[in-house]
């Protein structure tokens, strides 16, 4: 047996453990969350409100701007279409 595949076994091995290490802490975490937030609502609904700052991912901007900014060129549209074109 060559020196680096048993180096390479043994990487293997440790990063399984650390990665079966990790879920059961974040499975424990999550399971006290729960627990917490059955005895203190309020404490629950601060923690979901705060949650999103926190996070990794930013939170998108609403579109609201956009969507009436479309909804008043659909109607300009509309009206330039319905309109018969003038002849002189």
């Amino acid at each position: 047996m060559e020196i680096t595949s048993l180096l390479q076994t043994e990487y293997v091995l440790l990063l399984v453990i650390a990665l079966l290490l990790l879920m059961a802490l974040l499975i424990a975490g999550m399971w006290r969350l729960v627990k917490w937030g059955r005895k203190m609502p309020k404490g629950a609904y601060l923690f979901l409100a705060l949650f999103p700052l926190i996070s990794i991912f930013p939170i998108p901007p609403p579109q609201f701007k956009n969507v009436e900014k479309a909804k008043q060129e659909q109607r300009k549209r509309k009206e330039d279409g319905g309109e018969p074109p003038e002849t002189d």
